[in-house]
C-alpha cells in the first residue's frame, strides 16, 4: 500500500555519510526535508545537492532537517560530494543515506517493489521511480509527497514555500493561498469558528465570501 498525506512516515536504520541513523530519532523534535535520487553521479541531482546545500540554513533556521538517499553505497556518495562541489561550489554537510539493498526505497514506495539488484549493477533508468520528495513532522507524520520525472530538476525554492505554509498552519491555523509568498495574507481555516477568530484577530479580517477570511500572515 502506498504512503499517504498524514500516515506515520515508516521508521528505519541506515547507514549514511554521518554514520549510522535512526531515523525517528534522528528527526527528534524536528521538521524533516526527506529526498532521494536515482543514481549517484548523475547530471540532474549533482545540481540539485548541491543547490540543497547552499539553501541549508534557510532549513535549518526552520527547525528542518535534510537528508538524502540513492540505492548506492555511502563510499560513493562521499566520492560523489567532491562532484557536487565542483559543480555547485556548495559542500553537502547534511547526511546522504546508503540504500544498496532497496530496503528504504522499497519501505517508501519510491521504487516498484519488486525490483531487484545490487546498486553497482542498477542504472538511474531503473531506478526511475526514485525521484521523490517528503516533508515530515515533528509529529513524524507526512505532509508532503511529491515525485519528479528523471528529467526534470526540483524547485527546492518551493519545498521550502510549502515548509513555509505547512509550519504556519501547525502553529496559528492558517491556510495559504494561491501563489502564496512569506509575509502576504492568509487564510483562516474553515476549523477556527467566527468566535474562536474573533479572539485571534480582533482587528477582523477581509471576507469577500462568508467561507473566505483573510488576515495577514502571523509572526
Amino acid at each position: 500500500m502506498s504512503l499517504q498525506l498524514g500516515d506515520e512516515a515508516p521508521d528505519f536504520a541506515a547507514q549514511t555519510t554521518d554514520g549510522e541513523v535512526s531515523f525517528h530519532d534522528w528527526i527528534g523534535d524536528s521538521w524533516c526535508v526527506l529526498f532521494s535520487h536515482p543514481k549517484d553521479f548523475t547530471p540532474v541531482c549533482t545540481t540539485e545537492l548541491g543547490y540543497v546545500a547552499k539553501m541549508a540554513p534557510e532549513f535549518e533556521r526552520r527547525n528542518c532537517k535534510i537528508i538524502g538517499l540513492s540505492v548506492d553505497s555511502v563510499d560513493d556518495h562521499n566520492r560523489w560530494k567532491q562532484d557536487i562541489k565542483d559543480v555547485q561550489g556548495t559542500a553537502v554537510q547534511y547526511p546522504m543515506i546508503g540504500d544498496e539493498d532497496l530496503a528504504v526505497s522499497k519501505l517508501y514506495g519510491m521504487i516498484h517493489p519488486n525490483a531487484t539488484g545490487a546498486a553497482k549493477g542498477r542504472t538511474a533508468v531503473d531506478n526511475a521511480t526514485v525521484r521523490n520528495v517528503y516533508i515530515i513532522g515533528p509529529d513524524k507524520k507526512i505532509k508532503l509527497i511529491i515525485t519528479y520525472p528523471m528529467s526534470t530538476g526540483r524547485n527546492f525554492d518551493e519545498i521550502l514555500r510549502v515548509l513555509d505554509s505547512l509550519q504556519l498552519t501547525a502553529n496559528h491555523q492558517v491556510a495559504t493561498p494561491v501563489n502564496w509568498q512569506q509575509g502576504e495574507d492568509v487564510i483562516i481555516v474553515p476549523a477556527v469558528s467566527n468566535e474562536e477568530a474573533e479572539k485571534k484577530y480582533p482587528g477582523g479580517w477581509k471576507s469577500p465570501k462568508p467561507y473566505l477570511r483573510i488576515v495577514p500572515q502571523p509572526n
